[in-house]
């Protein structure tokens, strides 16, 4: 039988006490030591030593505030150091990207590099993501920012665990390790590197970035190559057991549909993945115009198939996002990606579907749009990883 650890431990109550405090100053930039003390329930002298502790390690920096209606000096608060950050590296089927966040939630640099990746492995794509993360840790060096982690997000089922990639149908890897590739990406930071999902990530980007602010239960649509999705609930990631849940790219909208990546039939993805919309607006998979911008000029001019094609999307969204909300109980469907830039077109679509599928379930107002572009996935991987750096201040305080 297995050891229980001793309730209580000295070292155990004070990591759990500098959660408290980090979590506070997170929550409440510019909170005092004082307020820190009343809303986590510890004593100021408790407070006052843990953050003498965050100073020293550098996670914490005070600044001055100034309370409304109150007179003398301003007192000291105390916030996120900005001169600490988090690395972001995005694989998705057409790009890669980098980017640094800092503890203040900015992000500072971001890059990102058009290229073909479906049928690359990652002794192909490493090389090159490898120099983007090297170029973004100097970038961040230049700004004064040192990188204490980071988190590499891809388009498919992760085993976060293991760091492996268990499928990513629109690259072709399946059940893809990638812990050496992981330490190669930032090999001197004390936190490391995590893998994660990219419609995960996005979905977080939204909660703490965008949409969040608004509603604490929504699901998150991502528009790629592939379509994925992500399930916020009380403010919260629902990812399931597994971490796979909110694969909304997979749920079958049309029983007789054509075949999926994924290896069955009638998926969202193969009515509202870029490829899918392309081909259904007529543009040859070998194109030259093959891209959204060519997409988006010709629904601009009113081209009958294009438009018809996004619109398509958009019905077949309705049906993926009525039957997820049914299941679920959310009421409110944000949407990132090439759903976000095809705007005009989606919506009216997606609303009538709903309307037809689900009247009443989402309600008007309750269909909103990501204003967060090609940087979502990357902030909501960088923010990941400085929410784990957080939960891990103690091992930089001896």
């Amino acid at each position: 039988m297995p050891a229980t650890p001793s309730p209580g431990r000295v070292g155990d109550v004070r990591r759990q006490n500098l959660a408290l405090v980090l979590a506070g100053i997170q929550g409440n930039g510019g909170a005092t030591r004082a307020q820190l003390a009343a809303e986590s329930g510890l004593t100021k002298a408790s407070v006052s030593s843990l953050v003498t502790d965050l100073l020293e390690s550098g996670l914490v920096q005070e600044t001055s505030v100034t309370r409304d209606g109150e007179r003398g000096r301003p007192g000291t608060g105390l916030v996120l150091n900005p001169a600490r950050g988090a690395l972001a590296v995005e694989i998705n089927v057409d790009y890669l990207a980098v980017g640094v966040l800092d503890f203040a939630g900015e992000l500072i640099f971001h890059e990102t590099l058009e290229r073909h990746n479906r049928g690359s492995g990652p002794s192909d794509i490493l090389p090159v993501l490898v120099a983007m993360a090297q170029l973004a840790a100097t970038r961040a060096a230049d700004a004064g920012v040192e990188l204490l982690g980071g988190e590499l997000t891809v388009p498919g089922l992760v085993d976060t665990e293991r760091n492996v990639v268990l499928a990513a149908p629109n690259l072709g890897w399946a059940d893809v390790e990638l812990s050496e590739e992981l330490r190669r990406l930032l090999p001197e930071a004390p936190f490391g590197v995590s893998l994660s999902n990219e419609a995960n990530s996005a979905a977080l980007a939204e909660l703490w970035f965008g949409h969040g602010g608004r509603f604490r239960d929504f699901l998150y649509i991502s528009g790629e190559v592939g379509v994925g999705g992500g399930l916020v609930m009380d403010s919260q990631l629902f990812a399931g057991p597994q971490g796979h849940a909110g694969e909304i790219g997979h749920v079958v909208v049309h029983p007789d549909g054509p075949l999926c990546a994924c290896g069955g039939h009638g998926c969202l993805e193969t009515f509202a993945g870029q490829d899918a919309i392309y081909s259904a607006a007529g543009i040859d998979r070998d194109s030259a115009t093959r891209h959204m911008a060519h997409l988006l000029q010709r629904a601009h001019d009113g081209d009958g198939r294009a438009v018809s094609a996004v619109e398509q999307a958009g019905h077949y969204l309705g049906i993926a996002a009525a039957s997820t909300a049914r299941v679920a109980n959310i009421s409110a469907v944000v949407l990132g990606g090439h759903f976000a830039v095809l705007e005009e077109w989606i919506a009216p679509a997606l609303r009538r579907s709903l309307d037809h599928h689900a009247p009443g379930l989402i309600p008007e107002g309750n269909v909103v749009f990501s204003g967060l572009g090609q940087t979502g996935s990357l902030r909501g991987a960088a923010a990941t990883a400085v929410r784990r750096i957080l939960g891990q201040a103690y091992e930089l305080i001896p």
